[in-house]
């Protein structure tokens, strides 16, 4: 199996390097003069027409690294030592501004994007600036043509950035995780494409409308020429995007959430008007992120038509919620992985992303998520929860999360900040379940929490399930370090009026648990979406180009309506992602149907388990049976201090005598950027840094 995987892994970098190869050289003369019209001579045949060459080698490449990725990842066995060894060693990182926490990986694909912006740009201004510009027309002026030239160059290179754009933004990718990311901890490269593309595009705008205005054709703006690039298309792709970036600068993303989400919903009409604009050709150079994007998309909805059951909530009085689903034991997924909800009481269209506690190999039949109440959204949910409803009907897209994650560490420090330790609770939850195995060497885990208030503590009685028993903890070696940062000393007791409250909800007729979208195989299949799908699509676009298009046009291009290139393509590969995907959904769906049927009437059974006590927090009341021995270790565990922060540098630094030490950290940007300040500092070369940062 292992050679099975070096031999993919070799194949998918050799086809990424020639893939990276194309777009280096698309803007050289060598490729425009002399490498194209002998690849049109063989790729732009009768049936795919002028699309031809731009399919072959910037579209089949990543369509094909995406589904032997699915092969890869399904077969990927639990890394060797010398694979852990190569993994800790490439997570040397650094902090710098604008970028933040980068690892030297991140930092070296930044660069390298950087690079591959300037080069075309460099060489399309060598290559309008060195001859006369072929578009000189209009009765412009040299100086005028080349000024319309160099609004067209930079329209050029913001269109690479387009065949990046929707990578970080597909949530199942199976193109991250081979660079060790996940969609979550990627949305700023999102950001940042999105922000430098539109100011090119912007300054393409501009530069044709000050164009037309120099020589009196301004009216062209609004011109749709049925055989050239429809100019009002551009237009109003432009104005789209406009309102899209402005609607998600990081003022409206935190303040005004409601317009930055409807308003990103735009990106279809954008799309579209984009590739009208552009054309099929064009489109076929950024075709397979927007592909493998649609498919995701798709999926997700396929997803979450399905009511999932929710079994119980845990109001805690931190503020907190924690929501526990049912699931079907092969459902499963990695620590610190988020799932994201929707309640159509509150909301018809938000969907929100909330960090997973539970462990998928811990608890096989139910899976929790905890909630903050601190937004509107949040604020209804938590009012819905505290009211006297009997059961609430909630949707779930995921879970989302990094393919692995390793633990195997001497000692783990985690870093929280507020709600920043819910991620670790998942962590703590997997070491619970890997203490069942006697052979596993566990690591020593410090668990430093920083929070506001005192009642915050509570979300400490979320790292043990309810149900553990004292043997299943008695090997897991764990500390907590607790400060509260805004209070001086302990409340009085009189005031602990507010009891951690567990209300259960009752099964309705279309609940069923959450479930891997495509079943337990999920990778394999979503290799067969994406391979089927795409291949449906080369067929019913190469028999409508053969049979429709070619007899009109004879590959001239400038008979057959522009435009309409554009929207075959479009409609052609929207048909294929439904059926495709539909029918392995839908069979996936009826084989499994079987094992989710045992597996729901386990979870009709959790709705007999009415509880009407509310135990108060161990952290804010301290009432519970003293029995409670798991409880009680936790407690055990646990130092608190008042009015104080964690000495992060005295922590981190005190924990030399390690040989290989784990930190992780989870929190306000400041506090990450802190901890990864001091990891990478070289002050204790045995600190190997892992950031959680959730930027959804």
């Amino acid at each position: 199996m292992g050679d099975m995987r070096n031999l993919l892994k070799m194949l998918m970098m050799v086809v990424f390097v020639g893939w990276m190869f194309v777009w280096v050289m698309i803007s050289t003369n060598l490729f425009k003069n002399k490498w194209t019209p002998k690849m049109t001579k063989y790729f732009n045949t009768t049936y795919f027409g002028p699309q031809g060459t731009n399919l072959v080698f910037l579209t089949v490449p990543m369509m094909s690294v995406a589904v032997l990725s699915c092969v890869y990842l399904h077969i990927q066995k639990i890394p060797t030592q010398r694979q852990r060894e190569r993994k800790i060693k490439g997570r040397v990182m650094m902090v710098m501004s604008p970028l933040g926490i980068v690892t030297v990986t991140e930092l070296t694909f930044s660069l390298l994007f950087v690079a591959l912006l300037i080069w075309p740009l460099s060489n399309y201004l060598y290559r309008s600036y060195s001859a006369p510009p072929y578009d000189h027309h209009d009765n412009a002026k040299l100086w005028q043509a080349k000024f319309r030239s160099f609004g067209l160059r930079i329209g050029y290179v913001g269109h690479i950035c387009w065949a990046f754009l929707f990578f970080p933004v597909t949530r199942a990718s199976t193109i991250l995780p081979l660079v060790g990311l996940t969609s979550e901890s990627s949305i700023k490269y999102h950001i940042w494409l999105g922000y430098i593309s539109n100011f090119l595009f912007l300054v393409h705008t501009v530069v044709f409308l000050i164009y037309w205005a120099m020589v009196d054709t301004l009216m062209e703006t609004f011109e749709w020429d049925p055989s050239d690039v429809p100019n009002l298309a551009g237009v109003i792709a432009m104005v789209i995007g406009i309102v899209m970036w402005v609607t998600s600068l990081a003022y409206f993303r935190r303040k005004k959430f409601e317009i930055f989400f409807y308003t990103h919903h735009l990106y279809g009409l954008f799309i579209v008007f984009y590739v009208l604009h552009v054309g099929d050709s064009w489109f076929c150079m950024i075709l397979p992120n927007i592909f493998l994007f649609f498919i995701d998309r798709y999926l997700r909805f396929l997803q979450s038509t399905k009511r999932s059951r929710l079994v119980s909530a845990r109001i805690l009085p931190s503020d907190n919620l924690e929501l526990t689903f049912s699931k079907t034991p092969g459902l499963q997924y990695t620590p610190t992985s988020i799932l994201f909800l929707h309640v159509p009481s509150i909301s018809k269209l938000q969907w929100h992303p909330f960090t997973i506690t539970s462990s998928s190999n811990l608890e096989k039949d139910t899976l929790s998520v905890v909630i903050r109440r601190q937004g509107s959204w949040t604020q209804k949910l938590y009012t819905h929860i505290s009211s006297s409803i009997d059961s609430l009907e909630v949707s779930t897209e995921g879970p989302y999360g990094p393919n692995s994650l390793d633990l195997r560490h001497d000692s783990l420090i985690l870093v929280s900040g507020g709600s920043g330790i819910t991620p670790f609770i998942s962590i703590i939850r997997e070491l619970i379940f890997q203490t069942q195995n006697q052979t596993t060497k566990l690591p020593d885990v410090l668990l430093v929490c920083a929070f506001k208030h005192y009642h915050d503590l509570a979300l400490l009685d979320l790292i043990f399930p309810s149900d553990i028993s004292a043997s299943d903890i008695s090997r897991l070696n764990l500390r907590i370090e607790a400060y509260i940062t805004q209070e001086d000393k302990k409340p009085e007791a009189a005031n602990d009026h507010r009891l951690l409250q567990t209300k259960w909800f009752k099964p309705q007729p279309l609940d069923s648990p959450i479930s891997p979208v495509l079943g337990p195989n999920n990778l394999l299949w979503l290799g067969v979406v994406i391979l089927s799908s795409f291949l449906m699509f080369l067929l019913l676009i190469a028999i409508v180009t053969r049979y429709y298009i070619y007899p009109v046009d004879h590959n001239t291009g400038n008979i057959y309506n522009f435009s309409y290139r554009s929207l075959w393509d479009m409609f052609l590969g929207c048909v294929c992602i439904f059926i495709s995907s539909s029918l392995v959904f839908l069979w996936r769906k009826k084989v499994t149907k079987e094992e989710n049927k045992e597996s729901m009437d386990q979870v009709q059974s959790l709705g007999l388990q009415m509880s009407t006590s509310s135990p108060s927090s161990w952290f804010y009341g301290s009432e519970r049976e003293l029995e409670s021995v798991p409880y009680q270790s936790i407690v055990q565990a646990t130092s608190v201090q008042f009015g104080a922060k964690p000495n992060l540098k005295k922590i981190l630094l005190d924990a030399k005598g390690s040989k290989d030490v784990g930190v992780m950290v989870c929190g306000p940007k400041n506090m990450r950027h802190d901890v990864a300040r001091i990891c990478s500092s070289g002050l204790a070369k045995n600190l190997y840094f892992e950031a959680i940062s959730f930027n959804w």
